[in-house]
Protein backbone atom coordinates (compact mmCIF):
# COMPACT_ATOMS: atom_id res chain seq x y z
CA UNK A 1 0.00 0.00 0.00
CA UNK A 2 1.29 3.17 -0.94
CA UNK A 3 2.76 5.71 1.50
CA UNK A 4 0.20 8.59 2.44
CA UNK A 5 1.54 12.06 3.20
CA UNK A 6 -0.08 13.73 6.11
CA UNK A 7 -0.17 17.87 5.32
CA UNK A 8 -0.73 20.50 8.16
CA UNK A 9 -4.99 21.08 7.57
CA UNK A 10 -7.42 22.14 10.08
CA UNK A 11 -9.72 19.46 10.84
CA UNK A 12 -13.49 19.61 9.16
CA UNK A 13 -15.32 16.69 10.75
CA UNK A 14 -14.48 13.39 12.60
CA UNK A 15 -15.13 10.20 11.47
CA UNK A 16 -15.73 9.08 14.56
CA UNK A 17 -18.46 12.38 15.44
CA UNK A 18 -21.02 11.65 11.92
CA UNK A 19 -24.66 13.46 12.69
CA UNK A 20 -26.67 14.25 10.57
CA UNK A 21 -27.18 18.39 9.54
CA UNK A 22 -29.80 20.38 10.89
CA UNK A 23 -29.30 24.02 10.69
CA UNK A 24 -32.78 25.70 10.94
CA UNK A 25 -32.97 29.33 10.98
CA UNK A 26 -35.42 31.19 13.82
CA UNK A 27 -36.01 33.35 10.56
CA UNK A 28 -38.44 30.54 8.86
CA UNK A 29 -42.33 30.14 9.55
CA UNK A 30 -43.43 27.29 11.50
CA UNK A 31 -45.80 25.11 8.83
CA UNK A 32 -47.86 24.19 11.73
CA UNK A 33 -48.64 27.84 12.82
CA UNK A 34 -49.64 28.79 9.11
CA UNK A 35 -52.17 25.70 9.05
CA UNK A 36 -53.82 27.11 11.93
CA UNK A 37 -53.83 30.32 10.63
CA UNK A 38 -55.62 29.17 7.45
CA UNK A 39 -58.94 28.89 6.62
CA UNK A 40 -60.22 25.68 4.39
CA UNK A 41 -59.84 26.68 0.72
CA UNK A 42 -62.65 26.24 -2.50
CA UNK A 43 -60.24 27.40 -4.27
CA UNK A 44 -59.21 24.83 -7.19
CA UNK A 45 -55.87 23.13 -6.92
CA UNK A 46 -55.06 24.37 -10.75
CA UNK A 47 -55.34 27.89 -9.87
CA UNK A 48 -53.80 27.90 -6.30
CA UNK A 49 -50.74 26.96 -8.55
CA UNK A 50 -50.93 29.52 -10.68
CA UNK A 51 -51.11 32.25 -8.82
CA UNK A 52 -48.32 30.64 -6.34
CA UNK A 53 -46.06 29.93 -9.67
CA UNK A 54 -46.83 33.80 -11.03
CA UNK A 55 -46.08 35.56 -7.37
CA UNK A 56 -42.25 33.09 -7.24
CA UNK A 57 -41.68 33.88 -10.35
CA UNK A 58 -41.47 37.30 -9.60
CA UNK A 59 -40.05 37.17 -6.10
CA UNK A 60 -36.59 35.34 -7.22
CA UNK A 61 -33.36 36.52 -5.52
CA UNK A 62 -31.44 39.36 -7.46
CA UNK A 63 -28.95 37.75 -9.79
CA UNK A 64 -31.02 34.75 -10.36
CA UNK A 65 -32.39 34.24 -14.19
CA UNK A 66 -35.97 35.14 -14.81
CA UNK A 67 -37.85 31.88 -14.63
CA UNK A 68 -39.14 30.82 -18.12
CA UNK A 69 -40.76 27.57 -17.62
CA UNK A 70 -41.16 25.29 -14.64
CA UNK A 71 -43.10 22.40 -15.92
CA UNK A 72 -40.36 19.71 -14.72
CA UNK A 73 -41.58 20.16 -11.12
CA UNK A 74 -44.49 18.48 -10.39
CA UNK A 75 -47.16 19.38 -8.14
CA UNK A 76 -47.91 16.94 -5.72
CA UNK A 77 -51.55 17.33 -4.34
CA UNK A 78 -51.98 14.19 -2.03
CA UNK A 79 -49.94 11.08 -0.23
CA UNK A 80 -50.91 9.25 -3.10
CA UNK A 81 -49.55 11.52 -5.61
CA UNK A 82 -46.58 11.42 -3.49
CA UNK A 83 -45.81 7.85 -3.05
CA UNK A 84 -46.56 7.46 -6.90
CA UNK A 85 -43.87 9.97 -7.86
CA UNK A 86 -40.98 8.20 -5.66
CA UNK A 87 -41.84 5.10 -7.06
CA UNK A 88 -41.72 5.97 -10.57
CA UNK A 89 -38.53 8.22 -9.97
CA UNK A 90 -36.89 4.67 -9.27
CA UNK A 91 -33.24 5.27 -8.35
CA UNK A 92 -33.04 8.61 -9.73
CA UNK A 93 -32.59 11.27 -6.86
CA UNK A 94 -35.82 13.04 -6.26
CA UNK A 95 -36.24 16.92 -4.51
CA UNK A 96 -39.20 17.98 -2.65
CA UNK A 97 -39.98 21.44 -1.85
CA UNK A 98 -42.62 21.54 1.29
CA UNK A 99 -43.98 25.11 0.84
CA UNK A 100 -46.70 27.16 1.96
CA UNK A 101 -48.54 29.47 0.15
CA UNK A 102 -47.96 32.76 3.14
CA UNK A 103 -44.03 31.57 3.32
CA UNK A 104 -41.77 34.68 1.41
CA UNK A 105 -39.54 32.19 1.97
CA UNK A 106 -41.20 29.44 -0.27
CA UNK A 107 -41.68 32.17 -2.77
CA UNK A 108 -38.01 33.12 -2.55
CA UNK A 109 -36.60 29.63 -2.97
CA UNK A 110 -38.99 28.08 -5.61
CA UNK A 111 -37.40 29.86 -8.88
CA UNK A 112 -34.47 27.89 -7.60
CA UNK A 113 -35.96 24.59 -7.86
CA UNK A 114 -37.15 25.35 -11.24
CA UNK A 115 -33.55 26.62 -12.64
CA UNK A 116 -32.14 23.29 -11.39
CA UNK A 117 -34.86 21.36 -12.40
CA UNK A 118 -33.78 22.84 -16.32
CA UNK A 119 -30.29 22.01 -16.21
CA UNK A 120 -30.41 18.29 -13.90
CA UNK A 121 -32.28 16.13 -16.14
CA UNK A 122 -31.33 13.17 -14.14
CA UNK A 123 -33.29 14.45 -10.72
CA UNK A 124 -36.90 14.72 -10.31
CA UNK A 125 -38.16 17.53 -8.56
CA UNK A 126 -41.60 18.12 -6.17
CA UNK A 127 -43.44 20.83 -4.70
CA UNK A 128 -46.03 20.39 -2.28
CA UNK A 129 -48.16 22.85 -0.96
CA UNK A 130 -48.50 22.12 2.50
CA UNK A 131 -51.67 24.92 3.24
CA UNK A 132 -53.35 23.70 -0.43
CA UNK A 133 -55.84 21.58 1.30
CA UNK A 134 -56.70 18.64 4.01
CA UNK A 135 -54.49 16.16 2.12
CA UNK A 136 -51.28 17.75 1.83
CA UNK A 137 -51.77 18.90 5.22
CA UNK A 138 -52.20 15.36 5.90
CA UNK A 139 -49.04 14.34 3.55
CA UNK A 140 -46.91 16.99 5.83
CA UNK A 141 -47.48 15.49 9.18
CA UNK A 142 -46.74 11.71 7.97
CA UNK A 143 -43.33 13.44 6.45
CA UNK A 144 -42.55 15.49 10.13
CA UNK A 145 -42.38 19.13 8.17
CA UNK A 146 -42.85 21.47 10.62
CA UNK A 147 -41.43 24.46 8.87
CA UNK A 148 -41.25 25.44 5.58
CA UNK A 149 -39.24 26.17 2.99
CA UNK A 150 -38.14 22.70 3.97
CA UNK A 151 -36.14 20.91 1.26
CA UNK A 152 -36.36 16.67 1.37
CA UNK A 153 -34.03 14.21 -0.79
CA UNK A 154 -35.27 10.52 -1.56
CA UNK A 155 -33.98 7.68 -3.53
CA UNK A 156 -35.45 4.45 -4.23
CA UNK A 157 -38.39 6.04 -2.17
CA UNK A 158 -35.84 6.15 0.87
CA UNK A 159 -35.50 9.89 2.56
CA UNK A 160 -31.46 10.17 2.39
CA UNK A 161 -31.41 13.90 3.14
CA UNK A 162 -33.11 17.14 4.47
CA UNK A 163 -32.84 20.67 5.10
CA UNK A 164 -34.61 23.48 6.58
CA UNK A 165 -33.37 27.29 6.15
CA UNK A 166 -31.02 26.93 3.49
CA UNK A 167 -30.36 29.35 0.44
CA UNK A 168 -30.38 29.13 -3.13
CA UNK A 169 -26.83 28.11 -3.52
CA UNK A 170 -27.03 25.34 -1.05
CA UNK A 171 -29.47 24.00 -2.41
CA UNK A 172 -27.62 23.68 -5.41
CA UNK A 173 -24.71 22.39 -3.89
CA UNK A 174 -27.16 19.62 -2.00
CA UNK A 175 -28.44 18.58 -5.50
CA UNK A 176 -24.72 18.58 -6.90
CA UNK A 177 -23.97 16.52 -4.33
CA UNK A 178 -26.82 13.75 -3.72
CA UNK A 179 -27.70 13.51 -7.72
CA UNK A 180 -25.44 15.00 -9.83
CA UNK A 181 -24.96 11.15 -11.13
CA UNK A 182 -23.10 12.39 -14.91
CA UNK A 183 -20.60 14.43 -14.09
CA UNK A 184 -16.87 14.14 -15.04
CA UNK A 185 -16.40 13.18 -11.47
CA UNK A 186 -16.36 9.25 -11.35
CA UNK A 187 -18.25 7.62 -8.47
CA UNK A 188 -16.63 4.89 -6.26
CA UNK A 189 -18.85 2.81 -4.56
CA UNK A 190 -16.39 0.57 -3.11
CA UNK A 191 -11.95 -0.45 -3.28
CA UNK A 192 -12.57 -2.52 -6.45
CA UNK A 193 -14.12 0.52 -8.16
CA UNK A 194 -10.81 2.78 -6.88
CA UNK A 195 -8.25 0.31 -8.31
CA UNK A 196 -10.02 -0.08 -11.40
CA UNK A 197 -9.61 3.89 -11.72
CA UNK A 198 -6.20 4.29 -10.70
CA UNK A 199 -5.22 1.12 -13.26
CA UNK A 200 -6.98 2.84 -15.87
CA UNK A 201 -4.74 6.03 -15.65
CA UNK A 202 -1.05 4.36 -15.13
CA UNK A 203 -0.66 4.47 -18.53
CA UNK A 204 -1.75 8.27 -19.47
CA UNK A 205 0.03 9.55 -16.22
CA UNK A 206 -3.28 11.99 -15.45
CA UNK A 207 -3.66 13.37 -11.64
CA UNK A 208 -6.33 11.61 -10.29
CA UNK A 209 -8.03 13.55 -7.56
CA UNK A 210 -10.32 11.55 -5.18
CA UNK A 211 -12.34 13.12 -2.69
CA UNK A 212 -13.18 11.32 0.41
CA UNK A 213 -16.49 12.10 2.35
CA UNK A 214 -19.42 10.97 4.17
CA UNK A 215 -23.22 11.45 3.17
CA UNK A 216 -24.25 13.98 5.85
CA UNK A 217 -21.04 16.12 6.10
CA UNK A 218 -21.81 19.71 5.42
CA UNK A 219 -18.00 20.56 4.50
CA UNK A 220 -18.00 17.83 2.25
CA UNK A 221 -21.28 19.59 0.27
CA UNK A 222 -20.20 22.86 0.62
CA UNK A 223 -17.03 21.81 -1.42
CA UNK A 224 -18.62 19.44 -4.04
CA UNK A 225 -19.28 22.07 -6.27
CA UNK A 226 -16.11 23.02 -6.74
CA UNK A 227 -14.89 19.53 -7.35
CA UNK A 228 -17.61 19.25 -9.78
CA UNK A 229 -16.76 22.85 -11.83
CA UNK A 230 -12.74 21.45 -11.56
CA UNK A 231 -13.93 18.43 -13.37
CA UNK A 232 -15.00 20.05 -16.48
CA UNK A 233 -12.51 22.83 -16.95
CA UNK A 234 -9.56 19.98 -15.85
CA UNK A 235 -10.89 16.93 -18.18
CA UNK A 236 -7.78 16.97 -20.23
CA UNK A 237 -5.20 16.78 -17.11
CA UNK A 238 -7.28 15.48 -14.10
CA UNK A 239 -9.20 12.48 -13.20
CA UNK A 240 -11.78 13.69 -10.41
CA UNK A 241 -13.17 11.14 -8.14
CA UNK A 242 -15.99 10.43 -5.21
CA UNK A 243 -16.29 8.36 -2.47
CA UNK A 244 -18.27 8.35 0.41
CA UNK A 245 -16.89 6.96 3.50
CA UNK A 246 -20.62 5.99 5.17
CA UNK A 247 -22.27 4.02 1.70
CA UNK A 248 -21.26 0.71 2.47
CA UNK A 249 -18.57 -1.32 4.64
CA UNK A 250 -16.10 -2.17 1.71
CA UNK A 251 -16.04 2.46 1.60
CA UNK A 252 -15.66 2.34 4.92
CA UNK A 253 -12.87 -0.11 4.97
CA UNK A 254 -11.01 1.96 2.58
CA UNK A 255 -11.03 4.95 4.41
CA UNK A 256 -9.53 3.42 7.42
CA UNK A 257 -6.83 1.84 5.47
CA UNK A 258 -5.79 5.12 4.29
CA UNK A 259 -5.87 6.57 7.84
CA UNK A 260 -9.05 8.93 6.78
CA UNK A 261 -10.06 10.88 10.26
CA UNK A 262 -11.46 13.94 8.86
CA UNK A 263 -13.33 14.64 5.98
CA UNK A 264 -13.32 16.33 3.21
CA UNK A 265 -9.88 14.57 2.26
CA UNK A 266 -8.83 14.77 -0.89
CA UNK A 267 -5.96 12.13 -1.76
CA UNK A 268 -3.83 12.95 -4.81
CA UNK A 269 -2.63 9.96 -7.15
CA UNK A 270 -0.41 9.67 -9.69
CA UNK A 271 1.18 6.74 -11.52
CA UNK A 272 -0.52 4.12 -8.80
CA UNK A 273 1.37 5.47 -6.13
CA UNK A 274 -0.76 8.18 -3.06
CA UNK A 275 1.52 11.10 -3.50
CA UNK A 276 -0.36 13.24 -1.34
CA UNK A 277 -3.68 14.80 0.70
CA UNK A 278 -5.27 17.32 1.23
CA UNK A 279 -7.83 18.05 4.54
CA UNK A 280 -10.29 20.70 4.43
CA UNK A 281 -13.03 22.39 2.81
CA UNK A 282 -11.40 25.76 1.36
CA UNK A 283 -11.81 26.77 -2.64
CA UNK A 284 -8.65 28.52 -3.24
CA UNK A 285 -6.39 25.98 -0.76
CA UNK A 286 -8.03 23.01 -3.00
CA UNK A 287 -7.02 24.09 -6.47
CA UNK A 288 -3.79 25.67 -5.16
CA UNK A 289 -3.35 21.50 -3.88
CA UNK A 290 -4.08 20.49 -7.62
CA UNK A 291 -1.59 23.00 -9.32
CA UNK A 292 0.97 21.87 -7.04
CA UNK A 293 1.08 18.14 -7.95
CA UNK A 294 0.40 19.13 -11.40
CA UNK A 295 3.70 20.36 -11.31
CA UNK A 296 2.59 24.09 -10.97
CA UNK A 297 4.91 26.06 -9.23
CA UNK A 298 1.86 28.07 -6.29
CA UNK A 299 3.07 30.91 -4.46
CA UNK A 300 1.00 32.20 -1.37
Amino acid sequence: MATITNFVAKPLLSLSSIQKASSLFHHHRSFSSLITKLKPSSTKPEAKHARFNMTTKAAAASGTKKVQSDERVVKVHSMSEFDEALQSAKDKLVVVEFAASHSPQSKKMYPFMVDLSRTCADVEFLLVMGDENEKTRELCRREKIEKVPHFSFYKSMKKIHEEEGITGDQLVGDVLYYGDNHSAVVQLHNREDVETLIQDHKADHKLIVLDVGLKHCGPCVKVYPTVVKLSRRMEDTVVFARMNGDENDSCLQFLKDMEVVEVPTFLFIRDGEICGRYVGSGKGELIGEILRYQGVRVTY
